[in-house]
């Protein structure tokens, strides 16, 4: 499960002119709880607007409930517009479009309970290109265990504007035929994306613990964040406002520095601004 509790750097926007709202599509937005949302940090920073999509029925209310101005949650099952079968859990956030891979999941610590089909229906997924609201996202947020691939397929219209991705991906086959880290790595690198942060996660063997934490990885990488960012060497094609936006999301979300100095420098190169100096003048001073 996708996570960021990394403590906040100065707040970037007090060094630059006003930045357009940014826009954060989530797709599979199930909250674990006030807070702990990968971009938590970005919106309390910044000005944005959030489209989640969460199709387990129980999962959406509760995002609805709570839904603040400028959220929007919908219950779409996103995909690529063909019809599958969803696969409902008995904990909600390892439910999938993928079967669950029961023999794999036995061989590790605290995986196999957690990952338990309660129902399978037929499902129409809808893609993110036919959503009108997801013009222009900025942030793309995608945890659907293991139909990232998938997702992203039906998003080429959103990849072409799209500034960063958060997605998570998997090392091993944790659900039966499911595209893994390489597939993906592949696929958004073909859309003009860089491999930016890789974040892994997973459980020890059995019998084996790690510090007597059932939930504790020793070394074997099942899954993980992988954090994708546009092409740094095509910044100069990005437009002035898009350059303010990815410093803002790289250096609040993600604290990396040298990304964010990079797009202010592409930044000052459009605009005969001096931000980048700025900023790293703000950094030093720290």
């Amino acid at each position: 499960m996708i996570q960021n509790n990394l403590p906040p750097l100065f707040p970037i926007a007090s060094i630059l002119p006003p930045v357009p709202r940014i826009k954060i599509v989530d797709v599979g937005a199930m909250s674990l709880g006030e807070g702990t949302e990968p971009y938590a940090a970005l919106m309390a920073s910044v000005p944005c607007d959030l489209y989640g999509f969460e199709p387990v029925e129980a999962e959406l209310k509760k995002l609805q409930a709570n839904a603040r101005p400028g959220h929007h949650f919908l219950p779409h099952f996103i995909g690529d517009g063909s019809r599958r079968t969803f696969h409902e859990c008995n904990f909600p956030m390892t439910s999938s479009l993928f079967e669950p891979n029961t023999a794999l999941l036995a061989k590790f610590n605290n995986l196999e309970e957690l990952v338990r089909v309660q129902k399978s229906y037929p499902v129409e997924t809808r893609r993110l290109d036919d959503i009108p609201q997801l013009k222009d996202t900025d942030l793309l947020k995608v945890d659907v265990q293991g139909a990232e691939l998938m997702v992203f397929q039906g998003a080429v219209s959103v990849l072409e504007t799209a500034l960063v991705l958060h997605t998570e991906v998997e090392f091993v086959q944790i659900y039966k035929d499911q595209p893994l880290f390489g597939d993906i790595d592949v696929f958004l690198r073909s859309k003009g994306f860089v491999l930016h942060q890789l974040q892994p996660a997973g459980r020890a063997f059995k019998p084996l613990l790690a510090n007597n934490d059932v939930n504790a990885m020793l070394s074997q990488f099942l899954w993980g964040d992988a954090i994708y960012v546009r092409d740094f060497m095509s910044f100069d094609k990005l437009p002035g406002p898009a350059l303010l936006k990815l410093a803002t999301i790289m250096h609040t979300n993600y604290r990396s520095v040298d990304m964010a100095a990079s797009a202010l420098e592409a930044h000052d190169r459009q605009n005969k601004t001096s931000l980048q100096q700025t900023y790293i003048a703000r950094l030093m001073g720290r």
